[in-house]
């Protein structure tokens, strides 16, 4: 180290009188040195030697060279940059004070002011580059000064200086262009996409820092770090800090989206939000709700279902209100049985009210009580008690999702008022079958499917133009058929089936999905396509629709296709969005379990997607379709006598789809393997 200093002083010192080394990172080393010209301490930063090696030094220098023309108070000028001697240097201001770094490793968290003071000083200093078509790339505690009161932004464009000036050479080094804890989901995955909402991003995890005392995500090493910005829901802020105003944890959580289009357009709104006391940032929440999964109060528990079915038709109603943002089924029914605080629930789920509520049967009678929460102080917005009979249970729906619209405000149209008025039988009777197999369905094993086909069956027979019951048993039977192949149910049930509830409902949702999964069996692929798109345009928060949509673009290997319905620029990351928020609150779905293995896979995230597939198996051991996914995950790894094993398991627990077995590509590693013919052989 000591001969370094000296060669540098060799080599600057015309110029320069470097007098220590101050700070050490992945890039650079920086010194303390007195500008001989000028008569003023300067910051010398002077690349590493393995790093220097790398780069093409002239055009670094060019690159950086932008940063002179930069003239704003929050951000830390350029003095002078130059190559010598095999060291490539740029020099800055010494700033008297610390960075928000040594700020936070000594208080590790800020008061809430202190907090928004910061994040708009650097966010108006962005806001100037980006004008200037300068992105930062490397916003971090480290690089944001303190003196005094005033936050100053150091090292711009340094990172896509690096980037460009380095090449591919640069990941040879092992040295990462911007910083884990720091870095936006495009800037890990593909720097091509990288503008000014990764910076926001960056930005908006350094806030979070500042408020939780640790960053959003954390990990044993820089691979695990991005891989978590990439997949995992943002940990809800309140949990760590719960006095944050929710306008803050909101616009922190929308910052921090995933994707690029659903953050901020500008670092601006950010800050406007921030600031925002109830105002924009609560207006525009206050219209999005969660229908937590209704208790029930019945002195039979097995009435568990009419409760839950109960749960998931207001849902259902609350859909088709445009104004209006519901989180889906599968979302809120993560929570069931789970004892935590209204706000906790609302960070969660990013809503900033609930509805809460019980259903006790008695006979012919029924008691269903009703109370929407809002999430930001827990206070009821409202509250109701229905004692009717039975017969009325369509009524109850109805105006409990009234009631909903006028506390929040909504205003209906008169097509969504008739949609909400819509019920999807004219027999309670049967709407009590249709119950009964929606929640067996949910289950999706063998005899829970079977279980779930006979009460939609039941539903049908009481009530023949019920299209929900025959979109039911259209599922079932596509289910039952592509993981347990029988006599007893084939796939012309499901055509029928779902042809049939088309007929009788063209606007449903359900229909569409059936209808789409149906075909998507027959190898029918374009027209599935186009029932899943319908389904999804009905209801863009239809769990089956997506995740049967996504799983038809994956066996045919159309990833762009499985991008869009995952809303991601890359597929298999953004397939993985799908279930995340589900299985990050639910950990015993095995289906997103599973999916969430191969997307890490896909990832390169190996061994976490290798362990979250055993997970996936460990969860429902006699879930065939389930131990078959995970055998083709197994075989795509190269994975073969595991593979094997899987795929014997989901024989052993009724796998029988032949078809399947031999013409899966993804099962080709296996095809030589005397263990798989005879397997094959077997079915």
């Amino acid at each position: 180290m000591d001969s370094q200093i000296d060669d540098l002083r060799t080599a600057l010192g015309d110029r320069y009188r470097v007098e220590r080394e101050i700070a050490s990172g992945a890039t650079a080393t920086v010194h303390l040195a007195e500008d001989l010209r000028h008569h003023r301490k300067v910051a010398l930063k002077v690349l590493h030697p393995d790093l220097t090696a790398t780069l093409a030094a002239e055009r670094f220098l060019r690159e950086i060279e932008i940063i002179s023309k930069l003239t704003h108070p929050h951000i830390l000028p350029l003095y002078d940059s130059g190559e010598d001697s095999g060291f490539v240097y740029f020099v800055m201001p010494y700033v008297e004070g610390e960075s928000l770094r040594n700020r936070l490793e000594r208080e590790r968290q800020l008061p809430l002011e202190e907090t928004i003071r910061i994040t708009c000083q650097v966010a108006d200093a962005l806001a100037y580059a980006h004008k200037h078509e300068v992105v930062h790339r490397d916003i971090k505690p480290g690089n944001i000064l303190l003196v005094e009161d005033h936050a100053v932004v150091a090292d711009f464009g340094i990172a896509r200086a690096l980037s460009t000036a380095g090449g591919r050479k640069i990941t040879e080094t092992g040295i990462a262009v911007g910083t884990p804890e720091y870095m936006s989901p495009e800037q890990a995955y593909d720097d091509d996409e990288v503008d000014e909402r990764a910076d926001l991003y960056s930005l908006a995890c350094v806030t979070y820092e500042m408020l939780a005392g640790q960053p959003p995500f954390l990990g044993p090493n820089a691979q695990a770090i991005i891989a978590r910005h990439v997949i995992d829901p943002i940990p809800p802020i309140i949990t760590v800090r719960p006095e944050v105003p929710p306008n803050v944890a909101q616009a922190i959580r929308r910052a921090l989206a995933k994707s690029q289009s659903d953050r901020f357009a500008t670092l601006g709104e950010f800050v406007e939000a921030l600031v925002a006391e109830g105002g924009e940032g609560r207006e525009s929440e206050v219209k999005s709700i969660a229908v937590l999964p209704f208790a029930n109060m019945s002195a039979n528990p097995q009435d568990e279902y009419f409760s839950d079915g109960m749960t998931e038709e207001i849902i259902n109603a609350l859909t088709k209100i445009e104004g209006l943002n519901v989180v889906s089924r599968t979302s809120v029914f993560a929570l069931k049985g789970k004892d935590q605080d209204v706000r906790t629930t609302g960070e969660q789920l990013a809503v900033s009210s609930v509805l809460e509520g019980s259903v006790r049967r008695s006979g012919s009678t029924l008691r269903v009580t009703a109370q929407l929460v809002d999430t930001s102080d827990g206070y009821h917005l409202w509250s109701e008690r229905y004692d009717r009979e039975l017969e009325d249970v369509f009524a109850i729906q109805d105006e409990i999702a009234e009631n909903i619209v006028s506390v929040l405000r909504v205003m209906l149209s008169d097509e969504e008022k008739r949609a909400i008025a819509k019920v999807p039988t004219v027999d309670v009777e049967a709407y009590d079958y249709y119950l009964r197999g929606r929640q067996y369905f949910h289950q999706t094993r063998k005899k829970s499917l079977q279980y779930a086909r006979e009460m939609f069956a039941r539903a049908i027979e009481v009530d023949p133009n019920f299209a929900l019951a025959y979109a039911g048993i259209a599922d079932c039977s596509s289910l039952l058929h592509m993981y347990y192949p029988s006599q007893e149910v084939t796939l012309g049930q499901a055509d029928s089936a779902s042809q049939k509830a088309l007929e009788l409902d063209t606007e449903s949702a359900e229909a569409h999905a059936a209808r789409g999964f149906a075909l998507w069996q027959m190898k029918r692929g374009d027209e599935a396509e186009k029932e899943f798109e319908k389904a999804i345009e009905l209801d863009p928060r239809q769990f089956e629709a997506h995740y049967f949509y996504a799983r038809q673009s994956f066996a045919q290997g159309d990833l762009d296709k499985a991008a869009r319905q995952d809303e991601a620029r890359a597929a298999y990351r953004r397939a993985l969005q799908i279930v995340r928020d589900h299985l990050e609150l639910n950990p015993d779905d095995p289906r997103a379990a599973t999916m969430r293995a191969v997307s890490l896979c896909r990832l390169g995230q190996l061994e976490e997607g290798l362990e979250w597939a055993e997970r996936a198996v460990a969860i429902d051991p006699d879930d065939a379709g389930v131990r078959y996914n995970v055998a083709c995950l197994y075989s795509l790894e190269g994975q073969v006598d595991k593979a094997i094993e899987c795929l014997e398991g989901a024989v052993q627990v009724g796998f029988g789809n032949r078809d399947w077995m031999e013409n899966d590509p993804d099962l080709d590693p296996l095809r030589s393997d005397p263990r798989f013919q005879e397997l094959v052989k077997s079915l």
